[in-house]
């Protein structure tokens, strides 16, 4: 049995999320159609990331199983030939049995864009949120550090839970990085944060929570107490899927025995509680 994996860009405007549901168009539904149709066996495909409907991605990570001789450039050629334009495979690569897209994810960023010019061009319908109102920038930048670190993010998070588990009862998450930045030329901010993992809607949460800072609603020095609160009614409502990316996955080195075995364990007991 042979172990694909897939990078894999899609504009989510069309689709209901990532996820299979009955009935509607998804990402992982579309790609493992068309594996299914390669392959002619039966594919299921692993996601690293459940992104929620209208969300885009740049560099989602997949894999699947197969018993087919086709080489990896053959399935990419394949599985672009059947999917819809927009979903494309910008990467394939046969990988060790043991690697696990979601499981052994070390990092993910995902990136947030807001434009901020009165009138959102139209080929940046439903890729951004459109806000040209009044934004204290600076405030905004100052606040985005405090997310940084461990946190209980109880508080940004929706009430169905986690991306990683539906039911995960922990709700602390680690954040390595987070910033906005103004899009030199155009009128644009992008929020940009890098993470171990990410609790559903959490981005968009604290990017809500954000620009009710910049509106003067709330304050930096007012998020701390919105951590301890453990309450999601304390920030801001959650902003429209449209300007959510996921933009990369990062992994361990395949090399490093001592990291792949760490994550075989790691993805063994995370399977078990799934369960």
């Amino acid at each position: 049995m042979r172990n694909f994996k897939l990078t894999i860009a899609y504009d989510g405007a069309g689709f209901h999320g990532w996820q299979i549901q009955p009935n509607v168009p998804t990402i992982q539904g579309a790609i493992a159609d068309a594996a299914s149709q390669i392959t002619q066996e039966k594919i299921f495909i692993h996601g690293a990331s459940r992104t929620d409907t209208g969300v885009h991605a740049l560099g989602q990570v997949a894999h699947f199983k197969t018993q087919s001789a086709l080489s990896t450039a053959e399935i990419q050629r394949a599985l672009n030939a059947l999917l819809p334009p927009t979903v494309r495979i910008v990467a394939t690569e046969e990988v060790g049995p043991d690697f696990h897209a979601r499981w052994q994810a070390q990092a993910k960023t995902y990136r947030y864009r807001i434009w901020r010019g009165q009138v959102l061009p139209p080929f940046e319908y439903q890729r951004a949120l459109h806000y040209s109102g009044p934004l204290d920038e600076a405030a905004m930048a100052q606040a985005t550090r405090t997310f940084e670190g461990e946190h209980d993010f109880t508080s940004f998070s929706a009430s169905s839970g986690s991306e990683d588990d539906d039911h995960d009862p922990d709700m602390v998450r680690v954040i390595y990085s987070s910033e906005i930045l103004r899009e030199p030329d155009r009128e644009e901010l992008v929020y940009v944060v890098r993470g171990r993992s990410f609790l559903r809607y959490m981005v968009r949460k604290i990017v809500a929570t954000l620009i009710e800072i910049g509106k003067g609603r709330l304050a930096p020095p007012d998020i701390p107490a919105i951590f301890e609160a453990c309450d999601r009614s304390r920030s801001g409502p959650t902003v429209p899927a449209d300007g959510l990316y996921l933009v990369s996955l990062e992994y361990p080195d395949p090399t490093d025995s001592l990291a792949s075995s760490s994550f075989s364990r790691h993805a063994s007991r995370r399977r078990s509680f799934s369960r």
